[in-house]
């Protein structure tokens, strides 16, 4: 699957005239820039919409998001707000061992017994479970002792039925090595954990390239 990984850029203008203030909005509008694939019954089991991103934040001169999807993404917002910069991802670039990642993630587990889903808090204890789920579930291996919770947050806001939203997100960063090809494509292509369509599981990865001297 061709991977087409991009960048938003948004100045001040372009926040203001897109009444970018929360999350959901911000989803509205990266979501806009994507050919609506899923039919309302595919949206409401939850199908994969083909398309992850991350808010990496401004300053006074705007805002940037990366996104990363199955498709093109349009040039502008709208046609006329901001500017989309892509390119395609080679079959090539998932093909190291180890990588330099940095991801943003909804920490969460199940409760055995109530089977409610429960925020994980705490550094350390976001630091095991990350590790515990790379290994368990998304393809690869993690230095715990080189992992690094970088900020922590929770995020509230209305979605599009005015229902509230609250959502716990860790910026982690350390190194992974791919321990199983398919399960790490996939965690790439797809994303990993919950929230994906608010900005979380979009795996930012640049591979560390081995040194033919050692």
């Amino acid at each position: 699957m061709t991977m087409i990984a991009s960048v938003l850029h948004l100045d001040r203008r372009a926040m203001k005239a897109l009444r970018i203030t929360d999350p959901y909005s911000l989803h509205r509008v990266v979501y806009s820039l994507f050919e609506d694939v899923r039919n309302e019954e595919q949206k409401h089991k939850s199908n994969s919409s083909g398309i992850l991103y991350a808010d990496n934040g401004g300053d006074i001169h705007g805002r940037k998001i990366l996104m990363l999807a199955n498709r093109e993404p349009m040039e502008k917002v709208e046609g006329k707000y901001g500017e989309v910069q892509s390119r395609s991802i080679s079959e090539d670039y998932l093909l190291h061992k180890n990588y330099r990642f940095k991801v943003i993630v909804n920490p969460t587990r199940r409760d055995n017994e109530s089977r409610k889903l429960l925020a994980v808090k705490g550094r350390d204890d976001i630091a095991k479970w990350f590790a515990e789920r790379a290994q368990g579930s998304w393809g690869f291996d993690v230095a715990i002792q080189a992992l690094q919770v970088d900020k922590v947050e929770v995020l509230q806001f209305k979605d599009k039925h005015q229902r509230q939203v609250t959502i716990g997100q860790a910026h982690i960063q350390g190194l992974l090595t791919v321990t199983d090809r398919a399960a790490f494509t996939k965690s790439f292509q797809q994303g990993i954990g919950r929230a994906r369509a608010f900005g979380c599981g979009l795996l930012q990865v640049v591979p560390v390239l081995e040194n033919p001297f050692d």
